[in-house]
């Protein structure tokens, strides 16, 4: 990304935007639809609307709040759509190669997943991309201390769910 000498306006490189983020756009595709083929085509979705809004976009820290919006906003449209409530995939579950999970790792991240969306994604923007509460508020247009309520549900839904599987004691 570079700024223009003399003005305000941030011109995006998309190339480095791409390499920069993907992983993060992904994941969060991934956390949401929970489907590997609909992840990625959210993915391609979300790089180009950037090629298409990439004038918009005002810092760096805008970029990563707009690719994070925009990925949530892309990937809970593909989940809500008429043809995902009418389909059932062969096999609900994600092989931990394709999430990229770790052996002791995947466990706590399928955990995270089976939350419902607004409890994943908090938990996400907080532990793996380690926004604060004000950020995430912003990013999700919440205020404060729904942002607070709705980590502090997750977590007891999560140390629940964890405790059921017999994952923590």
């Amino acid at each position: 990304m570079k700024r223009n000498e003399g003005s305000r306006i941030y011109q995006v490189d998309l190339d480095d935007a791409v390499e920069r983020y993907a992983d993060m756009v992904y994941r969060i595709c991934m956390t949401v639809t929970q489907n590997r083929c609909d992840a990625q085509d959210v993915f391609q979705e979300v790089f180009l609307r950037l090629v298409k809004y990439s004038d918009r976009i005002r810092s760096e820290e805008h970029l990563k709040a707009w690719l994070i919006r925009v990925s949530m906003n892309c990937a809970r449209t593909v989940m809500t759509s008429a043809w995902n409530k009418r389909t059932q995939g062969l096999d609900g579950t994600l092989a931990q190669e394709e999430a990229g999970e770790t052996e002791e790792g995947g466990n706590l991240l399928e955990s995270v997943r089976a939350l419902p969306d607004q409890y994943a994604m908090c938990l996400y923007l907080y532990y793996y991309e380690e926004y604060s509460v004000k950020e995430i508020a912003g990013i999700t247009h919440k205020n404060i201390n729904a942002v607070k309520t709705t980590l502090s549900r997750a977590r007891k839904m999560l140390r629940t769910e964890l405790e059921r599987e017999g994952s923590v004691s």
